[in-house]
Protein backbone atom coordinates (compact mmCIF):
# COMPACT_ATOMS: atom_id res chain seq x y z
CA UNK A 1 0.00 0.00 0.00
CA UNK A 2 1.17 3.45 -1.14
CA UNK A 3 1.65 5.90 1.95
CA UNK A 4 1.43 9.54 1.65
CA UNK A 5 2.58 11.41 4.35
CA UNK A 6 0.59 15.06 4.64
CA UNK A 7 1.89 17.74 6.05
CA UNK A 8 1.95 21.59 6.01
CA UNK A 9 2.51 24.71 8.25
CA UNK A 10 -0.15 25.13 11.27
CA UNK A 11 -3.51 26.64 9.66
CA UNK A 12 -2.64 26.09 5.87
CA UNK A 13 -5.41 23.66 5.83
CA UNK A 14 -4.36 20.24 6.22
CA UNK A 15 -7.40 19.56 7.63
CA UNK A 16 -9.23 20.97 4.73
CA UNK A 17 -7.21 18.64 2.13
CA UNK A 18 -7.70 15.58 3.80
CA UNK A 19 -11.24 15.95 4.18
CA UNK A 20 -11.17 16.23 0.10
CA UNK A 21 -8.89 12.91 -0.02
CA UNK A 22 -11.34 11.48 2.30
CA UNK A 23 -14.31 12.39 -0.13
CA UNK A 24 -12.81 10.11 -2.94
CA UNK A 25 -12.68 7.29 -0.07
CA UNK A 26 -9.38 7.67 0.55
CA UNK A 27 -8.68 6.20 3.88
CA UNK A 28 -7.39 8.99 6.16
CA UNK A 29 -4.96 8.47 9.59
CA UNK A 30 -4.96 11.67 11.38
CA UNK A 31 -1.93 11.97 13.97
CA UNK A 32 -3.64 14.58 15.67
CA UNK A 33 -6.25 12.55 16.16
CA UNK A 34 -4.10 9.58 17.40
CA UNK A 35 -2.24 12.45 19.66
CA UNK A 36 -5.68 13.46 21.39
CA UNK A 37 -6.06 9.63 22.06
CA UNK A 38 -2.62 9.35 23.58
CA UNK A 39 -3.64 11.36 25.97
CA UNK A 40 -7.14 10.48 27.19
CA UNK A 41 -7.69 10.68 30.66
CA UNK A 42 -6.16 7.68 32.37
CA UNK A 43 -3.85 7.26 29.51
CA UNK A 44 -0.08 6.62 30.22
CA UNK A 45 0.69 9.52 27.65
CA UNK A 46 -1.54 11.91 30.06
CA UNK A 47 0.05 10.85 32.93
CA UNK A 48 3.74 11.27 31.43
CA UNK A 49 2.68 15.05 30.82
CA UNK A 50 1.92 14.97 34.09
CA UNK A 51 4.85 13.92 35.80
CA UNK A 52 6.39 16.38 32.98
CA UNK A 53 4.50 20.03 33.60
CA UNK A 54 2.48 19.17 36.86
CA UNK A 55 -0.91 19.03 37.68
CA UNK A 56 -1.74 22.76 36.17
CA UNK A 57 -1.81 21.36 32.63
CA UNK A 58 -4.98 19.39 33.49
CA UNK A 59 -8.40 20.79 33.55
CA UNK A 60 -11.21 20.64 36.74
CA UNK A 61 -12.41 16.87 34.99
CA UNK A 62 -8.95 15.23 35.23
CA UNK A 63 -8.03 15.93 31.27
CA UNK A 64 -5.41 17.85 29.51
CA UNK A 65 -5.90 21.33 29.49
CA UNK A 66 -4.45 22.08 26.04
CA UNK A 67 -4.69 25.95 26.16
CA UNK A 68 -2.28 25.82 29.33
CA UNK A 69 -0.12 23.64 27.86
CA UNK A 70 0.45 24.90 24.29
CA UNK A 71 1.06 28.47 26.35
CA UNK A 72 4.28 26.18 27.99
CA UNK A 73 5.17 24.64 25.50
CA UNK A 74 5.28 26.68 22.64
CA UNK A 75 7.49 29.49 24.74
CA UNK A 76 9.66 27.03 25.47
CA UNK A 77 11.38 25.02 23.17
CA UNK A 78 12.99 22.61 25.67
CA UNK A 79 9.72 22.19 27.40
CA UNK A 80 8.16 21.36 23.78
CA UNK A 81 11.02 18.77 23.03
CA UNK A 82 10.45 17.23 26.27
CA UNK A 83 6.55 16.95 25.63
CA UNK A 84 7.49 15.66 22.11
CA UNK A 85 9.77 12.98 23.34
CA UNK A 86 7.04 11.28 26.14
CA UNK A 87 4.60 11.43 23.34
CA UNK A 88 5.67 10.82 19.83
CA UNK A 89 6.64 7.20 20.39
CA UNK A 90 3.34 6.36 21.33
CA UNK A 91 1.59 8.20 18.34
CA UNK A 92 4.11 6.65 16.23
CA UNK A 93 3.42 2.96 17.21
CA UNK A 94 -0.33 3.39 17.24
CA UNK A 95 -0.38 5.76 13.79
CA UNK A 96 1.69 1.98 12.88
CA UNK A 97 -1.07 0.13 14.20
CA UNK A 98 -3.50 1.96 11.94
CA UNK A 99 -1.35 1.90 8.86
CA UNK A 100 -1.35 -2.27 9.47
CA UNK A 101 -4.78 -2.29 9.89
CA UNK A 102 -5.75 -0.46 6.57
CA UNK A 103 -6.55 -2.10 3.48
CA UNK A 104 -6.71 0.43 0.29
CA UNK A 105 -4.57 1.35 -2.96
CA UNK A 106 -3.28 4.35 -0.50
CA UNK A 107 -3.64 5.62 2.14
CA UNK A 108 -3.35 9.81 3.67
CA UNK A 109 -1.49 10.07 7.00
CA UNK A 110 -1.63 13.56 8.23
CA UNK A 111 1.38 14.34 10.30
CA UNK A 112 1.86 17.62 11.07
CA UNK A 113 5.70 17.81 12.40
CA UNK A 114 6.73 14.89 9.52
CA UNK A 115 9.60 16.99 8.49
CA UNK A 116 11.15 18.07 12.13
CA UNK A 117 10.32 14.16 13.14
CA UNK A 118 11.56 10.83 12.33
CA UNK A 119 7.91 10.31 10.42
CA UNK A 120 9.51 10.64 7.53
CA UNK A 121 10.52 6.83 7.64
CA UNK A 122 7.32 5.66 7.78
CA UNK A 123 5.19 7.18 4.94
CA UNK A 124 6.66 6.86 0.74
CA UNK A 125 5.89 10.60 -0.40
CA UNK A 126 5.34 13.57 0.89
CA UNK A 127 2.34 15.47 0.13
CA UNK A 128 2.81 19.22 1.80
CA UNK A 129 -0.04 21.80 1.77
CA UNK A 130 1.26 25.49 1.12
CA UNK A 131 0.30 28.88 1.35
CA UNK A 132 2.14 31.83 2.75
CA UNK A 133 2.60 32.26 6.17
CA UNK A 134 0.90 35.89 6.32
CA UNK A 135 -1.89 33.55 5.49
CA UNK A 136 -0.91 31.22 8.01
CA UNK A 137 -0.67 34.15 10.66
CA UNK A 138 -4.28 35.12 9.52
CA UNK A 139 -6.08 32.22 9.68
CA UNK A 140 -4.39 31.39 13.49
CA UNK A 141 -5.48 34.79 14.57
CA UNK A 142 -9.12 34.52 13.34
CA UNK A 143 -9.59 30.01 14.40
CA UNK A 144 -7.80 30.45 17.64
CA UNK A 145 -8.09 34.24 18.81
CA UNK A 146 -4.39 34.28 19.26
CA UNK A 147 -2.53 37.77 19.04
CA UNK A 148 0.13 38.19 15.99
CA UNK A 149 3.05 37.52 18.12
CA UNK A 150 1.71 34.28 19.23
CA UNK A 151 0.79 33.12 16.00
CA UNK A 152 4.09 33.89 14.73
CA UNK A 153 5.58 31.97 18.08
CA UNK A 154 3.16 29.09 16.77
CA UNK A 155 5.41 29.39 13.06
CA UNK A 156 8.41 29.66 14.50
CA UNK A 157 8.09 26.26 16.75
CA UNK A 158 7.68 24.34 13.20
CA UNK A 159 9.80 23.74 10.26
CA UNK A 160 9.96 27.00 7.85
CA UNK A 161 7.90 26.97 5.06
CA UNK A 162 11.25 26.88 2.73
CA UNK A 163 12.15 23.56 4.69
CA UNK A 164 8.89 22.01 4.46
CA UNK A 165 9.00 22.60 0.18
CA UNK A 166 12.51 21.28 0.28
CA UNK A 167 11.10 18.08 1.57
CA UNK A 168 7.89 17.89 -0.50
CA UNK A 169 7.40 15.02 -3.44
CA UNK A 170 3.91 16.87 -4.31
CA UNK A 171 2.55 20.19 -3.34
CA UNK A 172 -1.34 22.09 -2.90
CA UNK A 173 -1.69 25.29 -3.28
CA UNK A 174 -3.99 26.07 -0.60
CA UNK A 175 -3.45 29.88 -0.93
CA UNK A 176 -6.38 30.29 -3.89
CA UNK A 177 -9.73 29.12 -4.19
CA UNK A 178 -11.94 26.01 -2.72
CA UNK A 179 -12.38 24.87 -6.02
CA UNK A 180 -8.68 25.80 -7.27
CA UNK A 181 -7.81 23.33 -4.04
CA UNK A 182 -10.29 20.59 -4.90
CA UNK A 183 -9.06 20.42 -8.07
CA UNK A 184 -5.56 19.83 -7.18
CA UNK A 185 -6.41 16.94 -4.79
CA UNK A 186 -8.64 15.39 -7.53
CA UNK A 187 -5.38 15.20 -9.85
CA UNK A 188 -3.25 13.81 -7.43
CA UNK A 189 -5.91 11.35 -6.85
CA UNK A 190 -5.54 10.05 -10.24
CA UNK A 191 -1.51 10.32 -9.55
CA UNK A 192 -1.43 8.10 -6.46
CA UNK A 193 -4.14 5.92 -7.71
CA UNK A 194 -2.01 5.26 -10.58
CA UNK A 195 1.50 4.84 -8.65
CA UNK A 196 -0.33 2.46 -6.02
CA UNK A 197 -0.95 0.17 -9.38
CA UNK A 198 2.51 0.58 -10.42
CA UNK A 199 3.73 -0.56 -7.23
CA UNK A 200 1.27 -3.66 -6.73
CA UNK A 201 2.09 -5.20 -9.87
CA UNK A 202 5.04 -7.75 -10.25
Amino acid sequence: MLKIGLTGGIASGKSSIAAMFAALGVPIIDTDVIAREAVAPGSPGLQAVERLFGKGVLAADGSLDRVKLRGIVFGDGAARRRLEAALHPLIRRRTLERIAETRAPYVIIVVPLLVETDFRAVVDRVLVVDCPESAQIERLMLRDGTTGPEARAMLAAQADRRTRLAAADDVVDNAASLAASEAQVVALHQKYDELARDCSEP
